[in-house]
């Protein structure tokens, strides 16, 4: 059926309708007007958006409403206030790349090419990617930044997990579990009780930054530690990805005496993991990624640079001066 004007009907919208489909586009919207001239431009003005592509159907989502569904399931929120401030009603079909180019632009206009990879390119597509829609972006050049691992030395985890500890029992919990299973905070967060099994040494987390379920081993420690504080009812640990949990980090931090670089946060525990497993666990790059903590040997290669190489070891082996008495 073609576009046509649908009169109002008494006792129900006092608005025209436009309904049909036009160009494989169906189209069944009210135009907020009982006046018929009015209502035909309305159908002429959507005839033509669609024959160029431009047309969105007025329940089509929004950056906002994505955004805001993206936060309601556990995603990061601290970067989005700007994005929300800069797209608001956007619809997400004329969110490109070119208007995200704009975006970082326009939110960070003085900033590196790695803080607006992080702060907008990096929170747009997780908004995206939570909506079902997949772009290849291009981000920024030399927008990852130079490749710094950041991972504690035993010593500086043991007096930064005690600080979080001596804070709130549950916050040095958290730091002990993701310094031990190499989960993401999120991952963490959204524990429930019915996951975690301590007789078994066991966690489920039902979905990763992948998408996919992985199982957690817990050791020992993880296990006496969630096992000395009381869990809350909806979620384990009891907090939210919010401001007040990386307030308890800094205050962790200032405690401890330990200085965690800008822009690492809680991914230190995740690296240190990563780096213990390597140095102490005895993994290589492929042990790492059958950890279920990593899902490519790409992504897991980063800790190869953590533990001298076996041939490297070889310098051992070298022949060296060994002075005779006297000289």
């Amino acid at each position: 059926m073609p576009l046509k004007l649908v009169p109002p009907k008494e006792g129900r919208s006092p608005y025209y309708r436009v309904r049909g489909t036009y160009l494989g586009q169906y189209v069944d919207r009210s135009t907020q007007t009982g006046d018929r001239k009015v209502a035909a431009a309305a159908l002429k003005l959507w005839r033509e958006e669609i024959e160029c592509g431009a047309y969105v159907a007025a329940d089509a989502p929004t950056f906002a409403s994505a955004a805001l569904a993206y936060m309601q399931s556990g995603g990061e929120r601290r970067f989005l206030p700007p994005l929300l401030e800069h797209f608001k009603e956007k619809p997400l079909t004329q969110i490109g790349q070119a208007e995200i180019d704009a975006a970082a632009v326009a939110v960070l206009p003085e900033a590196a090419a790695a803080t607006r990879n992080r702060q907008v390119y990096t929170p747009i597509s997780a908004v995206l990617r939570h909506a079902g829609i997949e772009k290849e972006l291009k981000r920024p050049k030399g927008g990852r930044g130079a490749q710094r691992l950041h991972w504690l030395r035993p010593e500086e985890a043991y007096r930064l997990i005690a600080a979080a500890g001596e804070l709130r029992p549950n916050f040095g919990a958290l730091c002990t579990f993701l310094t031990y299973t190499g989960c993401r905070l999120t991952e963490a967060l959204l524990l429930e009780p019915t996951d975690v099994h301590l007789v078994e040494s066991f966690a489920y987390v039902r979905k990763t930054k992948n998408g996919d379920p992985r199982p957690v081993h817990l050791p020992p420690v993880v296990v006496a530690a969630l096992a000395n504080f009381e869990w809350r009812k909806k979620r384990v640990f009891g907090f939210s990805k919010a401001g007040r949990i990386y307030e308890l980090l800094a205050s962790a931090e200032k405690k401890s005496g330990i200085v965690i670089p800008e822009g690492v946060a809680f991914h230190i525990f995740r690296h240190t993991y990563g780096a213990w497993m390597r140095r102490y666990g005895g993994l290589d790059t492929s042990g790492l990624v059958e950890t279920g903590a990593w899902k490519s040997r790409q992504a897991a290669a980063v800790y190869e640079h953590v533990e001298a190489s076996e041939e490297a070891k070889k310098a051992d082996l070298l022949p060296v001066h060994i002075p005779k008495n006297g000289g």
